[in-house]
């Protein structure tokens, strides 16, 4: 990103703070992830299964879709600081609760629909900061902004993820080291509710002129959003673009984890929770890289066409760097290929914000992005599901490598054709 554009932003104090709320929170969501996945996937005693990986995802990323409908209305009535304040201070005390289950070894039913309410509160907050950015940031360098912001939260939220292993590993590892991470996780979501109520009340929106919806608006926003991005078809197509990344992110994720957890790790869990680490790293190193370059190239070369570059490079690399990892069962290839990914997953979720930004009024934007995280969440685990049940229990499928890099390649192709002018 041009570093007089990124340094505008940086100077915006309100945009400040709604960066650090954003940081805090999601490298909590991190560290729970990871507590959770180690209990559930990563334990000596626990040997994943399709339905244990399926199951775990889906109750990592799809609670929102439950509740999206509903929030994106909220979002665009409720003052969104107020939002961003309680509910990060909601999450900390449901938190509590699933560090008891946790420590009592539950891993059934009341573990998952607790999970399910905390994470589904974080998709809420993450729909309400999304919303709020405008409000804090305009003109040109808005898509700057919109590269720092949510991709630094992947970034914090993989560093949480990382920082939650190594101090799992620090304190002894097992169930006890798990709920240590939790603990810190309900640290980091007070502190992100801390720096949000450091905002002014109404700094982060709705505009005042926005219309308050009865009970049958709420049920009628999701139909609300659905509209806007169909009338808006630019939006509306960005946003395919991300669902698609998705289902292959997904997929490919659940790919990363049985090749660690069964083949490449040799069943150890400690060296299979070593590796798939290394690859959270990779990820979130070539989303790094994504967001740093991703406004440069977007205004040079426009948003669909470097969407589409990012798409092509990614349909090639990662399905040359698995079949190589099948073939030679070694981790190298398999770190670059998830470079890769996380590279264009930054790149088109940029392009696709700024796009809904500018062509959605803002008096949509909140239930808009709550439908798009519906549909992202909803993509991600499709692709998980898919693969957890498609896979062998190795994680060495040359034939699901190469569907995959087919659905990235025909996704680029497709948005080229489009020939939307952005």
């Amino acid at each position: 990103m041009a570093l007089t554009n990124l340094r505008a932003v940086i100077a915006v104090r309100d945009f400040r703070r709604l960066y650090a709320t954003r940081l805090l929170g999601q490298g909590a969501d991190g560290m729970l992830q990871a507590a959770l996945a180690t209990f559930v996937l990563f334990s000596p005693e626990r040997q994943p299964t399709a339905a244990s990986v399926a199951g775990a995802f889906a109750v990592l990323f799809l609670p929102y879709s439950f509740i999206g409908p509903f929030a994106g209305v909220f979002l665009d009535q409720w003052s969104r600081r107020q939002v961003l304040v309680y509910a990060n201070l909601l999450r900390a005390v449901i938190v509590v609760v699933v560090a008891i289950l946790v420590a009592q070894r539950h891993e059934g039913l009341s573990l998952a629909v607790t999970v399910l309410i905390v994470l589904g509160v974080g998709r809420f907050v993450l729909a309400g900061l999304s919303a709020s950015l405008p409000h804090v940031v305009a003109g040109p360098v808005l898509v700057t902004a919109n590269a720092l912001t949510p991709s630094s939260g992947t970034i914090a939220a993989a560093v949480g993820g990382l920082l939650g292993i190594v101090i799992r590993g620090l304190v002894g590892g097992g169930d006890i080291g798990s709920v240590v991470v939790i603990g810190c996780a309900i640290l980091g979501y007070l502190a992100a509710g801390a720096m949000a109520a450091t905002l002014g009340r109404n700094r982060l929106g709705p505009d005042a002129d926005t219309v308050r919806d009865t009970v049958w608006g709420v049920l009628k926003g999701f139909a609300d959003g659905f509209h806007q991005l169909r009338v808006h078809s630019i939006a509306g197509r960005a946003v395919l673009v991300v669902m698609m990344h998705r289902i292959a992110f997904g997929g490919l994720t659940v790919i990363g984890l049985l090749l660690t957890r069964n083949t490449l790790g040799a069943a150890d869990a400690d060296a299979a929770l070593g590796q798939f680490a290394l690859i959270t790293a990779a990820a979130a190193a070539g989303a790094l890289f994504g967001a740093i370059i991703t406004p440069a190239m977007a205004r040079r070369m426009g948003y669909v066409r470097w969407s589409v570059v990012a798409l092509l490079q990614a349909a090639i690399l990662v399905t040359i760097t698995l079949l190589i990892t099948g073939a030679s069962l070694t981790l190298a290839p398999v770190l670059l290929g998830g470079a890769s990914l996380g590279f264009t997953g930054q790149a088109v979720k940029v392009c696709s914000d700024t796009l809904v930004q500018r062509e959605v009024p803002d008096e949509y934007l909140g239930r808009v992005f709550a439908l798009f995280d519906v549909a992202v969440n909803a993509s991600l685990v499709l692709g998980v599901t898919v693969v957890a049940f498609t896979s062998p229990e190795s994680g060495v499928s040359p034939i699901i490598y190469v569907l995959f890099g087919f659905l990235l390649m025909v996704t680029a192709g497709a948005y080229w054709r489009s020939r939307i002018t952005a």
